[in-house]
């Protein structure tokens, strides 16, 4: 009966010096868990957190930790390339709005020293092409603006991307009649249907047709395919490489302070991307190309 009790005992003492080393290993994994946090937060280093003990909680505890770094990571650097473009945008923004202001008081002060009526006409009309960039500028920014922030608030719904496609065409006639473009169209008699937004479509459609209308030396070709990939292809002579690759970035124009801020194929980038799709672009022997994928 004493050996069962001595028995008993011994392993109670057991047990409570395994659950001891088990608490103390846990404190110890929970001490190290705050202090790699704290480093973590206060520094700009890229490792994780580990620790030393093998119990499968603190363990995972450590590994919820790290997944919450690596997006709160994520977010600082979205932040910080927002913010550079930003900056970059303010900085672009400033410049085209400065250029058409800086002419029109410039032509205000050679208004007011001379009689000439010739002089008068002429000073007014640039100083109206100034007034009417000026406009366009403010405009292009509410438009991209407002669409930006309603980026996440249409519904998807199955669209036709033939029909949206035609119709969208069709409503350029007379931009493509006045820049003598006679647009070669290439459509499956299949219907392409998509889970998207009808209305966002036609805005990237509208942007990219605006686009190639912009930089067209006189053709364009668009292509559907069955497999959903949209293609805008034109010869644009005034173009290079590097000007092709950044039509998408935001503010991007080839001719700061002329007719636009680069906004549309931006909205049609983030309208796209929205909506799962992929947007590319090609500059190759002097043609543009601009696809559109919706898987």
């Amino acid at each position: 009966m004493i050996y069962l009790l001595w028995t008993c005992i011994g392993i109670l003492i057991a047990v409570l010096l395994a659950m001891g080393m088990k608490i103390y290993s846990m404190r110890k994994a929970a001490r190290e868990i705050i202090s790699q946090f704290a480093e973590k937060l206060t520094e700009d280093t890229n490792t994780l957190i580990s620790v030393s003990c093998r119990d499968k909680q603190m363990r995972r505890l450590a590994s919820d930790i790290n997944r919450q770094l690596r997006r709160l990571r994520a977010g600082q650097l979205r932040f910080c390339q927002g913010n550079l473009e930003l900056m970059d945008a303010v900085t672009s923004i400033s410049h085209d709005l400065r250029t058409p202001l800086t002419a029109i008081c410039g032509y205000l002060d050679l208004l007011r020293q001379t009689d000439d009526p010739e002089d008068i006409r002429r000073y007014l009309s640039i100083m109206e092409e100034r007034a009417s960039t000026l406009k366009q500028l403010t405009e292009e920014l509410f438009r991209y603006f407002a669409a930006s922030s309603s980026i996440d608030e249409f519904p998807l719904e199955e669209v036709n991307i033939n029909g949206v496609l035609e119709e969208t065409v069709s409503s350029y006639y007379a931009s493509f009649k006045d820049r003598r473009i006679a647009p070669r169209i290439i459509m499956p008699e299949e219907k392409i249907i998509r889970f998207l937004n009808k209305n966002a479509l036609s805005r990237i459609f509208a942007n990219l047709i605006s686009n190639a209308i912009k930089y067209s030396d006189g053709d364009l070709n668009i292509s559907l395919s069955e497999g959903g990939e949209i293609l805008f292809s034109n010869h644009a002579s005034g173009l290079n490489d590097l000007q092709a690759v950044q039509l998408l970035n935001r503010y991007y124009t080839v001719e700061s302070a002329g007719h636009s801020t680069g906004l549309g194929l931006s909205i049609a980038k983030e309208l796209t991307e929205k909506m799962n799709g992929k947007i590319a672009v090609r500059f190759h022997d002097g043609i543009l190309s601009i696809s559109i994928l919706f898987p």
